[in-house]
């Protein structure tokens, strides 16, 4: 009687310590299994699009159901906006967020995105962007996974001092300007000063450069309405710069397939996202503006034209030329990119800003 006592207290003890220990190791079975994965982001933490980035990263851990686990490092904090690519390419870090424009030459094809030509609307850049990639798949970008291209809405020009009302009027003037906005500075008669956005509000208020190509929305969210006094509401030229989000290409070849799908689909949704957005903060840019007097100046019919003649037919032209050089089918791409903005302007609608 004894013994069968002693076997049942041994039993009982088996069974406690069993239903202690096992939700532990299963807790450590999990932490074991989940993917850590930095991701290195251009944009800062408060940055609209920076929380957009954050939410993508929370969106994946959900759809895994926390197979994966990704730490936004902002700012570009783990590699600066131009090393980005290469810092994801090496392993600095397992994503990367950056412009094509911050490393001109290196993206030849998509250079083909950041062309003037669209209408004012940031789904309509960003599909178009993302539809580009998907066609042609370049070999530029075969070293990484791209999960997504975006872009955002045609800029104008802020200027610190002087009003600009005429292609006159900004000839000679230091415009701070990325890639190819680098060559509408040209085109325009004005000198380009390479600078990312970023690093742009010292330079604007100590008259470093005497305006900027941004978007409405910088006015906030960068500040720029403390430093400067004029916008130029040019976006039938306006510059237009390509994003793409990337993971370094062994540990996408890693990850399971149902991980990997996780990812495309997410990237496909994100695309619109940051069209959207972008639309909702140009919107807040101009208004915050206003508040703070800041004035926006639309440029005449007849120079809007004159702006367009000199910059949106030059730089295509300029573009085939360069790309069938490199053994690119330019024109084949700027034919396509005229296409989807046909068929996306019939989709998305301007942003519904009125200059007087």
């Amino acid at each position: 009687m004894k013994k069968n006592n002693s076997l049942l207290h041994l039993s009982i003890v088996l069974l406690m310590t069993i239903l202690v220990v096992t939700p532990f190791m299963t807790s450590a079975v999990k932490a074991a299994n989940v993917i850590e994965m930095s991701y290195n982001d251009f944009f800062p933490m408060n940055y609209p699009h920076g929380k957009l980035n954050a939410a993508f990263g929370q969106e994946i851990e959900k759809r895994t159901n926390g197979q994966v686990k990704i730490t936004l490092y902002h700012s570009g904090s783990l590699a600066p906006p131009p090393q980005c690519y290469q810092g994801v390419v090496t392993g600095i870090s397992v994503l990367g967020h950056t412009c094509f424009a911050y490393t001109p030459g290196r993206f030849p094809l998509m250079e083909v995105v950041d062309l003037p030509g669209y209408p004012h609307s940031g789904p309509v850049t960003s599909k178009v962007a993302w539809e580009i990639y998907k066609k042609f798949k370049p070999r530029e970008l075969d070293n990484v996974h791209v999960i997504y291209v975006h872009a955002h809405a045609p800029a104008g020009i802020n200027m610190v001092k002087k009003p600009v009302h005429t292609l006159e009027d900004i000839k000679g003037m230091r415009i701070r300007s990325t890639g190819l906005s680098k060559r509408i500075a040209e085109a325009l008669g004005a000198v380009p000063v390479a600078l990312p956005i970023t690093e742009a509000y010292d330079p604007l208020s100590k008259g470093v450069v005497d305006g900027t190509f941004a978007g409405y929305n910088p006015l906030k969210y960068y500040r720029f309405a403390e430093v400067t006094k004029y916008t130029i509401d040019c976006t039938n030229i306006g510059y237009v710069t390509g994003m793409v989000v990337f993971m370094n290409l062994e540990k996408w070849n890693a990850l399971p397939p149902n991980i990997q799908k996780v990812f495309n689909e997410v990237g496909e949704e994100w695309v619109e996202r940051h069209g959207k957005l972008w639309d909702q903060i140009e919107i807040e840019g101009f208004e915050f503006g206003k508040e703070k007097n800041h004035t926006f100046i639309a440029l005449s019919p007849k120079e809007k034209t004159r702006w367009a003649e000199k910059v949106i037919k030059p730089l295509e032209d300029e573009y085939i030329q360069s790309m069938k050089a490199k053994g690119i089918p330019g024109e084949e791409v700027l034919d396509y990119k005229h296409k989807m903005i046909e068929k996306y302007s019939k989709i998305y609608p301007p942003i519904p800003i009125k200059i007087d």
